[in-house]
C-alpha cells in the first residue's frame, strides 16, 4: 500500500517542482483541492496516547502533526471522536457536538485543528448518519413513550402487530435487526449493533438536526465529511417481507438502494454543503457499480466521491466472482480489469477514490502484498506505487506508510472488535468446527489487525503510550517503526514521501492525466501510462514473488527513471524485466 525508492529527491524537487508547466486536465472536469489531495486516514484510538490511559487522543494527534506534515499529506480523515459509550469504537455516538472523554476536550480539538491549519492540513470528520448510540438523548426520549416528540427520530414497530418483517443486523450476535424494548412494548431497528438504533431520515425534524450538526463542525473549520454507511439511511418503511434465502444482491436492494437517499443527499447539499467549500466522501460499498454515477455526478448536486471497496475487496480475498472472471490477489489480469473499469467510469464525469485498507479491513501489506521478511518492504512500496499513481483521490491508512502488518490473534478473547466476537459466537452455536474456522480466517481479516497501536519506536509499547495500550502492540515493533524508518533512506516511509512529492509535482499527469492500460494479459506485471499530453509516465508493477517481463509501449523509448523500489532497472532491447514486487515510474519519450 505504498512504495518509493529513488535516491535523489533533492534534485527531483529542484527541477520537477519548478519546471512543470501547467496543462489542461485530460477528460475530466474542473480541478479541485480534494481531487489533488492525498488523504491520511487516522484512527485516533491507536495513533498516539498523551495521558497514559492506553487510548489515543487529540493531544496525541497534535503532538504528531509535524510527522504528518513531513509525510506530505494534504488532509486527514479522522475516525469518530464524538461522545460515545464505545460499543463500536466511536461509531455509536451519544452526542454529535461533544468530544469523547477518552479523546479529550473541545479545547483539545480546537488546538489540534489550529495546528493542522498552520501546517496546511485539512480535516475531514467521520459523520455517522445512519444510526446513533442508544445512549443518545434522542433515543432515550424516543423509547420513553410512544407519544414522545422524539419517537419518530427512530424506527419502531408496535409489538401488537406481531413480529416485524425480518431484517439482518451486521453486528448483532443473533443476526436480527429488530430488538424488542419492553418499555413501550415495541421493536426498534438496528442494522448494526443493538446499541446503534437506526435514525429515521423520513422525519424532516431529524434531517434538520443532522444538518445543524454538520454546520456546527463546518463553522469550526473542518473541510468536509466522510459519510458513514450512508446508503442505509433511506429505507422502505412499508417493510416488505424479504425472501428467506436472500442473496447478496437482495441485501443491496433491501438495505442500500432506496431512492429516497438521493432526496436526502440533494437536500443536504442544498441546505449545507453548497454553502461551504466542503468535501464529501460517502461509504458506498453496497452501491452497485452501474449506479455509482447517480451519487457523484456534479450535475446532481449530491456528494463529491464514493469510498467504494470493490477494488480493495477483490484484491484482498482468496476468490471473488466479478462478472465473467474470477479474481484473487494472485489474478493480476482480473485486478487490471476492475481498476480499468472504474477509471473508465469516471473519465468524463464524477471522481473516484482509491485505497487498499481502512479501519474495517486488515493491513495492506499482509492482505494485498507479502509481509514475509524477504518481501515486506518491496511489496509495500509496490502497492503504494499503484495507490499514488491512480486517477483518483488516494487514501493512506495510518501505519501502512511504515509497512505495519497483521497481528494475527489466535484466541477470541484477544479481540476487541465487536464484529469478530459476535460472528464467532454465532458460528459457535452451529459447531465448534465452524467457529474455529472463522477464528482462523480472522487472523488475516479481522478489523483489529489494522487497529493495533501505531509503532513509533522499538520500546515496549512502541512509543504509543506510557500505560497499557487498549489493544496489544505488534511484536514486530522492534524493526517496524517510525524511528527506524527515519534513519533508513530506503525505508517504506521515505519512499512514500518521495512518491507523494512526485504526485504533487506532476499533478497534471498523475492526478488528472489519462490512464491507459498496457500489456493487459500479462499475468505478473501491471503496466499503465499516465499522460497529460505533455508528459507520459510509464508505471510498472510486479505483483508476484517471481520475475516478470513486459514490453516497452509501442512508439516510446525509456526516459528518466523517476522512482524505482528495487535497483537496478533491467532492460533487454524492447523488454523490461522486473524483480519480484518491483515497481517503477519512468518518463517515456
Amino acid at each position: 500500500m505504498r512504495k518509493y525508492v529513488l535516491p535523489v529527491l533533492a534534485g527531483l524537487s529542484a527541477c520537477i517542482f519548478a519546471c512543470t508547466a501547467p496543462a489542461v486536465p485530460v477528460g475530466n472536469n474542473a480541478k479541485q483541492w480534494w481531487k489533488e489531495a492525498v488523504i491520511y486516514q487516522l484512527y485516533p484510538r491507536s495513533f498516539q496516547d498523551s495521558d497514559g490511559d492506553g487510548v489515543g487522543d487529540l493531544r496525541g494527534i497534535t503532538r504528531r502533526l509535524d510527522y504528518l506534515k513531513a509525510l506530505g499529506i494534504d488532509a486527514i480523515w479522522l475516525n469518530p471522536i464524538c461522545a460515545s459509550p464505545n460499543d463500536d469504537n466511536g461509531y455509536d455516538i451519544s452526542d454529535y457536538t461533544a468530544i469523547m472523554k477518552e479523546m479529550g476536550t473541545m479545547a483539545d480539538f480546537d488546538t489540534m485543528l489550529a495546528g493542522m491549519k498552520k501546517r496546511g492540513i485539512r480535516l475531514i470528520m467521520d459523520l455517522v448518519i445512519n444510526h446513533s448510540s442508544d445512549e443518545h438523548r434522542w433515543f432515550r426520549e424516543s423509547r420513553s413513550s410512544r407519544n414522545n416528540p422524539y419517537r419518530d427520530y427512530y424506527h419502531w414497530w408496535p409489538a401488537e402487530k406481531g413480529k416485524p418483517p425480518y431484517r439482518y443486523s451486521i453486528f448483532d450476535e443473533e443476526g436480527n435487526a429488530w430488538r424488542y424494548d419492553s418499555l413501550t412494548n415495541s421493536y426498534y431497528l438496528h442494522y448494526f449493533s443493538r446499541k446503534q438504533p437506526d435514525l429515521n431520515w423520513e422525519n424532516p425534524k431529524l434531517r434538520q438536526e443532522m444538518y445543524t450538526i454538520m454546520k456546527f463542525w463546518l463553522d469550526k473549520g473542518v473541510s468536509g465529511f466522510r459519510l458513514d454507511a450512508f446508503p442505509f439511511m433511506a429505507k422502505d418503511t412499508s417493510w416488505p417481507v424479504m425472501p428467506k434465502d436472500w442473496t447478496n444482491e437482495q441485501y443491496v436492494r433491501y438495505y442500500g438502494k432506496d431512492p429516497k437517499v438521493h432526496q436526502y443527499l440533494n437536500e443536504m447539499y442544498t441546505e449545507v454543503l453548497s454553502k461551504y467549500d466542503a468535501y464529501t466522501v460517502g461509504e458506498g460499498g453496497v452501491i452497485a457499480f452501474k449506479d455509482v454515477m447517480d451519487y457523484v455526478n456534479e450535475d446532481r448536486k449530491e456528494i463529491n466521491t464514493l469510498y467504494h471497496d470493490e477494488i480493495a475487496n477483490a484484491w484482498g480475498r482468496d476468490s471473488f466472482d466479478v462478472g465473467e472472471y474470477k479474481i484473487d490477489r494472485r489474478n493480476v489480469t482480473g485486478i487490471k480489469k476492475i481498476v480499468s473499469k472504474w477509471d473508465d467510469k469516471f473519465s468524463t464525469k464524477g471522481w473516484n477514490t482509491v485505497f487498499f485498507t481502512n479501519h474495517d479491513q486488515s493491513r495492506a501489506v499482509s492482505r494485498f502484498g507479502n509481509d514475509s521478511p524477504a518481501y515486506r518492504e518491496a511489496s509495500a512500496k509496490m502497492l503504494y506505487t499503484f495507490l499514488l499513481t491512480q486517477r483518483a483521490t488516494p487514501y493512506i491508512y495510518n501505519g501502512d506508510e511504515i509497512g505495519m502488518t497483521n497481528i494475527r490473534f489466535t484466541r477470541v478473547e484477544e479481540y476487541n472488535d465487536l464484529q469478530t466476537r459476535n460472528r464467532y459466537y454465532m458460528a459457535l452455536k452451529e459447531s465448534k468446527e465452524k467457529a474455529a474456522a472463522y477464528l482462523l480466517s480472522q487472523a488475516e481479516l479481522s478489523r483489529d489487525n489494522s487497529r493495533t497501536p501505531m509503532q513509533w519506536d522499538s520500546t515496549a509499547t512502541a512509543g504509543f503510550t506510557t500505560g497499557t495500550p487498549w489493544l496489544p502492540v505488534n511484536n514486530n515493533k522492534a524493526t517496524v517503526n517510525v524511528a527506524a524508518s527515519e534513519k533508513d533512506k530506503n525505508a517504506i516511509l521515505q519512499y512514500v514521501r518521495r512518491l507523494i512529492a512526485l504526485r504533487r509535482a506532476y499533478k497534471d499527469v498523475l492526478v488528472y492525466g489519462k490512464y491507459q492500460l498496457h500489456d493487459a494479459e500479462n499475468k505478473a506485471i501491471y503496466a499503465y501510462t499516465r499522460s497529460d499530453g505533455q508528459h507520459t509516465f510509464l508505471v510498472l508493477l510486479n505483483f508476484t514473488s517471481g520475475q516478470g517481463n513486459t514490453p516497452i509501449p509501442a512508439g516510446y523509448q525509456l526516459g528518466e527513471e523517476l522512482l524505482n523500489n528495487l535497483q537496478p532497472l533491467h532492460q533487454n532491447g524492447g523488454t523490461i524485466q522486473l524483480q519480484p514486487y518491483q515497481a517503477l515510474v519512468i518518463r517515456l519519450k
